[in-house]
C-alpha cells in the first residue's frame, strides 16, 4: 500500500495500551465512530461498520456499545499496530479481533489519543465491521494456542 507501516508491539506494551484505553473511557473519552467510510462505497454491505453495529446491537447507541466494547479488549484479541504515514504525527492504530458466538469475527481498528492527564481523551474506532477473511489462530501474537486445540 505505501502509506502504512505495521509491526507488532511486545504482550506488555498492548497491555499497557488497554489499561491507557480503559482509563481514557473512564474519564469519559469522547468515543468518534467512523459509521460511514468511503472505503465501504461498492463493498458488500455486511462488512461495514454500519451493518455490523447494527447486527451486534440492534437497539442500543452505537457509540455506548463500543465503550462497552472497547472495554473488554484483551492482548489474546491483538492483531498488529499499524503507523498511518498519511498522518505521521497521529498516535498509531491498533488492530484487534474478536469473535461474537453465534454472529462471526469482528475486525477492530482504534486510535486513542491521551491529550491531557485531565481529561481530553478521544478513542477513534475506525473499524468495527465483520472480518471479510475469516480469523486464524496465527494472526494473534498473544493467544495462548494450548486452548485452541
Amino acid at each position: 500500500m505505501g502509506d502504512i507501516k505495521t509491526r507488532i508491539e511486545s504482550e506488555l506494551e498492548v497491555r499497557s495500551y488497554l489499561q491507557d484505553l480503559r482509563y481514557a473511557l473512564e474519564l469519559h473519552a469522547t468515543v468518534t465512530f467512523q459509521i460511514d467510510r468511503m472505503v465501504d462505497r461498492g463493498r458488500d454491505l455486511r462488512y461495514t461498520n454500519q451493518f455490523t453495529v447494527a447486527d451486534l446491537f440492534p437497539d442500543e447507541d452505537p457509540v455506548t456499545a463500543l465503550k462497552r466494547e472497547l472495554r473488554t479488549l484483551t492482548a489474546e484479541e491483538y492483531i498488529q499496530t499499524v503507523r498511518d504515514i498519511r498522518f505521521p504525527r497521529r498516535s498509531e492504530m491498533r488492530e484487534f479481533g474478536k469473535v461474537y458466538n453465534g454472529k462471526g469475527d469482528v475486525y477492530i481498528k482504534i486510535r486513542v489519543e491521551l491529550l491531557s492527564p485531565y481529561g481530553d481523551h478521544t478513542a477513534f474506532v475506525m473499524s468495527f465491521h465483520y472480518a471479510e477473511i475469516p480469523f486464524t489462530p496465527d494472526m494473534f501474537p498473544y493467544r495462548n494456542r494450548l486452548s485452541e486445540s
